[in-house]
């Protein structure tokens, strides 16, 4: 009994407070609806948003906890992905059927589209093969990777980036367990940081209640590394205000002592392109230029050269803008 305590204070917050059954899972109603006449599953969308959860649960309400090991293959992306895998593992678990065990068994691959397409072709001939007794659950972030054959012989489901009023049941019960201080304006940038992953909210929670006394705006953004509201604010009057020069000056000098990366600076000044006094065709090319710029960071551009190319969108986007207030002045 002692063991199991230590254990679950030990387990990151994220499999502690995982649901374990159907009834615990949030949104996606639709999808826990199929539990019941299980087909060949696709589950697919952005992380944290349940896939792997719901598909646990299922199962868990299928087969008994004595059953459940020898009637479901878990594999995850810390397996090998190869064609050997699909061949020998998987093929020789659905293969067998069970003699005394009614129903059938269950196959989960978690991170699908992480297999190479020669695996996918086996995988699918085996899925054909073995439908009546074996059911195939694929989970995948991009459905893209995933072959249109394999695609065919399953129902797929879409899971959504997670909302907030479906993320702030789950938040507040998981505070309340925890018997933290976090205020309102944590749990804000909790959901806002979070992009509908509920994995992430989770674990920037726990990370922050452990890195400081409360969990507010400020402690959630330098947890996360990300560039406070407040610098934001200051980058976006640099940038519409300053001349070249001091702008780079004192963006690279705010980088250095507060350890921003250009890409997430990047990406938040894009949400405040929208408020600003800008027509409509001036706003359309800043964010052209901005995502050519997070495209040059994904793929291990220079910072420097990017933040140059940054500070000269909004410089030119000023120009033109002055030259289009200049003409409205001289018509009127």
């Amino acid at each position: 009994m002692v063991s199991d305590e230590r254990t679950a204070e030990n387990l990151p917050w994220v499999e502690k407070y995982r649901p374990q059954s159907l009834s615990e899972v949030i949104a996606h109603e639709e999808i826990v609806k199929t539990s019941s006449l299980l087909p060949h599953l696709l589950l697919y969308g952005p992380p944290g948003t349940g896939k792997t959860t719901t598909i646990l649960a299922i199962a868990r309400r299928l087969f008994s906890p004595k059953d459940f090991n020898s009637m479901v293959l878990e594999l995850n992306a810390s397996d090998d992905r190869g064609i050997n895998i699909v061949r020998n593992e998987i093929l020789s678990f659905a293969s067998t059927k069970t003699i005394f065990k009614s129903g059938f068994k269950l196959v989960i691959l978690d991170e699908a589209d992480a297999m190479t397409n020669d695996a996918q072709n086996a995988l699918r001939r085996i899925i054909e093969k073995y439908t009546e007794n074996t059911r195939f659950c694929l989970i995948c972030n991009y459905l893209s990777k995933i072959i249109p054959a394999l695609q065919s012989r399953c129902t797929r489901f879409r899971f959504a980036p997670l909302n907030s009023k479906q993320i702030t049941p789950r938040l507040d019960f998981i505070i309340k367990q925890e018997n933290i201080k976090v205020e309102e304006s944590g749990k804000k940038a909790l959901i806002e940081l979070s992009s509908g992953d509920m994995r992430k909210v989770i674990n920037v929670l726990q990370s922050t209640s452990l890195a400081f006394d409360v969990v507010n705006e400020t402690n959630v953004y330098l947890c996360c590394g990300q560039p406070l509201k407040s610098d934001l604010r200051r980058i976006m009057e640099w940038l519409l205000n300053e001349p070249f020069t001091k702008i780079y000056k004192q963006i690279r000098e705010l980088q250095k002592a507060k350890g921003l990366a250009l890409q997430d600076i990047v990406t938040q000044v894009h949400v405040y392109v929208h408020e600003i006094d800008f027509t409509s065709e001036i706003k359309i090319e800043i964010l052209e230029k901005l995502s050519a710029i997070e495209l040059h960071l994904s793929l291990g551009g220079s910072e420097k050269l990017n933040l140059s190319s940054l500070i000269s969108a909004f410089q030119t986007a000023r120009d033109f803008n002055k030259a289009a207030e200049m003409n409205e002045m001289i018509i009127g």
